[in-house]
């Protein structure tokens, strides 16, 4: 999918409802993650950036994520959070985005009300990674997810209500859940 088919079907087309069901029981952090397209050169379409989270981290260890995190006091708003959050952790450069909006925020089990805000990322990128955070970047063809059939949602319980698990298996990679969610409803929004 080219940038500018991208652009047209998110800016005309609404979600209408989310896969997403998770609901927390206790106070939720604010936070923002960074859904991150970019323009390839090549005859490719966009690519959706992902990574894969350092194995030491207290909150998913060694799963594939955007880049974001929780929201600072600084953070003048949530797209602020998830371009700031991009920088520390990718050396992701604000003048190489074009943010052009936002999906419906979710609750996650690690106690976050997460909103992910997607911008357009010029190609030739050169990312600086932040080990403590982040052990790989790696980035997927947006058509990669609009054509799977292996999109897999489990059900699972805890503390007695059921919520949907959410799988996009890409290689040898394993996306599961918000990520997961976040992605099936980008391809939702835009179908």
């Amino acid at each position: 999918m080219t940038k500018d088919e991208f652009l047209l079907r998110f800016n005309l087309l609404q979600l209408t409802e989310s896969e997403h069901n998770y609901q927390h029981h206790l106070p939720l952090k604010s936070a923002a993650v960074l859904i991150a397209l970019v323009e390839s050169d090549l005859d490719e379409g966009l690519q959706v950036l992902l990574t894969k989270r350092a194995s030491h981290l207290k909150h998913h260890p060694s799963q594939v994520s955007f880049p974001g995190g929780k929201a600072e006091e600084t953070d003048s708003s949530l797209i602020d959070t998830a371009l700031r959050e991009a920088f520390e952790e990718i050396g992701l450069v604000r003048e190489s985005t074009t943010v052009i909006g936002q999906l419906p925020a979710y609750e996650t089990i690690s106690g976050f009300h997460v909103t992910p805000v997607i911008a357009i990322v010029k190609d030739k990128q050169t990312y600086q990674i932040d080990e403590n955070e982040v052990a790989e970047i790696f980035q997927v063809p947006l058509q990669h997810f609009l054509t799977t059939k292996k999109h897999h949602v489990f059900k699972a319980s805890r503390n007695g209500k059921q919520h949907n698990v959410h799988f996009l298996p890409y290689k040898h990679y394993n996306i599961w859940g918000a990520t997961a969610v976040m992605l099936k409803d980008l391809v939702s929004h835009l179908n």
